[in-house]
């Protein structure tokens, strides 16, 4: 809204300026004004207004204008336009970010749901283990080793199932920041990360440019410098200006609208600057490294997207391959706890073999949890480096934000 503004405050200038300034006015001039001037005047003669009141009653229209001969107000018009587009670019930039931020947070809070029902599922079988070595040692089978054992890995189960409550907490309180809610207020119900990423079509490279704000931002950014370059060329121009006034003028108030009453004048002044020792070359340079400077950034904001783009696909391709392959690995491990406890069970291995057996299967199961996660995330953030779906056709045009603002975007807000 300021950069819109901004935008009629430069347009301003293309236009006339009109003032009125009524005035009233009553005066008496000093009487010794008589016997100062006959003093001094060879003649003798005397001043016959002195000690008299007078009254002057004006209504005056004052009206100056400055022809844009050169283009240095449209130029300026043109950036303040280009100024307004950048920032609705970097609006949907933002808003971009915070939306790809909440989907993050809830597909984290949904893998530490997913963590959670991992860690509840081992605390089940650690109890069901424990059951098993308390009886084996009760019969004479098993020694009390044996129950410690038991006893300590499901103590360490419940302890990091428990932990898991912080990190989750805190996704659900940033989640309520995000929608505008008293995080002491709102709550999501468990629920284990079980989607699977979704298909992202990623185009043709060269679109890539067409679907970043932030790309369509720094663009925007070069055009309104390379204006700034030919508002500071103007300067070199003489400038034109253009003066008028009238009105009415009485010493009496009744007689103030009659014909007689009316005065105006009407004139112009050019102006041109001779000397400047270098200002004005000065000035255009700075503007024309300004603008280089844009293109350069404009440049590597097109690099990085590209950086970003190739990143989240790397990365999802790569997850997908460890992801299957963790998958295997899970299998492999429940295999191996169950050959152990049938071991165990038969008196063949001691229960420290069934206890490593189990750990590497928690954190196989882990780390498939966790790959899911990283999984979707990158998905989220593949999306965001593609726009999120953003066109540069939704970027609102010259004639779009130079539009007067509606009675709720200026008003105050409560």
């Amino acid at each position: 809204m300021e950069a819109r503004t901004l935008i009629a405050e430069a347009r301003a200038q293309l236009y006339p300026t009109l003032s009125a300034a009524p005035s009233f006015q009553r005066t008496r001039s000093s009487a010794n004004l008589t016997n100062a001037a006959s003093g001094g005047t060879a003649g003798g003669g005397a001043v016959a207004s002195t000690g008299k009141q007078n009254t002057t009653w004006t209504l005056p229209l004052e009206a100056s204008w400055e022809p844009d001969l050169w283009g240095k107000i449209r130029n300026q018009i043109r950036e303040q336009q280009y100024a307004a587009q950048v920032s609705a670019a970097d609006l949907e930039n933002e808003r971009l970010s915070e939306q790809a931020s909440l989907a993050v947070y809830l597909f984290e809070l949904r893998g530490q749901d997913a963590l959670d029902q991992v860690y509840k599922n081992t605390v089940a079988a650690d109890q069901e283990s424990l059951d098993l070595t308390r009886h084996l040692y009760e019969t004479g089978i098993d020694n009390e080793i044996s129950v410690a054992e038991a006893q300590n890995t499901l103590q360490n189960a419940q302890a990091t199932e428990t932990n898991i409550g912080v990190a989750r907490a805190q996704y659900e309180h940033a989640i309520a920041v995000l929608i505008g809610t008293n995080p002491s207020t709102f709550s999501i119900q468990p629920k284990p990360l079980d989607a699977t990423p979704p298909p992202i079509p990623i185009g043709m490279p060269s679109q890539l440019l067409e679907r970043r704000p932030d790309v369509a931002a720094a663009e925007r950014t070069m055009a309104a410098a390379n204006a700034q370059i030919g508002v500071a060329t103007a300067a070199y121009f003489p400038n034109l200006s253009l003066t008028g006034s009238g009105g009415l003028e009485s010493s009496a108030i009744s007689t103030l609208f009659n014909w007689p009453s009316r005065f105006w004048s009407v004139g112009s002044s050019l102006s041109e600057t001779v000397f400047d020792a270098g200002l004005r070359r000065a000035t255009v340079h700075q503007y024309v490294a300004e603008y280089n400077a844009d293109v350069a950034s404009y440049r590597q904001t097109v690099l990085t997207a590209f950086e970003q783009v190739e990143d989240e696909v790397a990365a999802l391709r790569i997850l997908s391959h460890q992801f299957e392959q963790q998958q295997a690995a899970v299998q492999t491990a429940q295999h191996f706890v169950d050959l152990e406890t049938t071991r165990y069970k038969t008196g063949i291995d001691p229960y420290v073999d069934v206890v490593q057996a189990q750990t590497t299967l928690l954190s196989d199961q882990a780390t498939i949890a966790t790959l899911r996660t990283q999984q979707m995330t990158a998905s989220v953030q593949l999306i965001q480096a593609l726009g999120g779906g953003w066109q540069v056709s939704d970027l609102p045009t010259p004639a779009q934000v130079s539009a007067a603002p509606s009675h709720a975007e200026i008003t105050i807000q409560k």
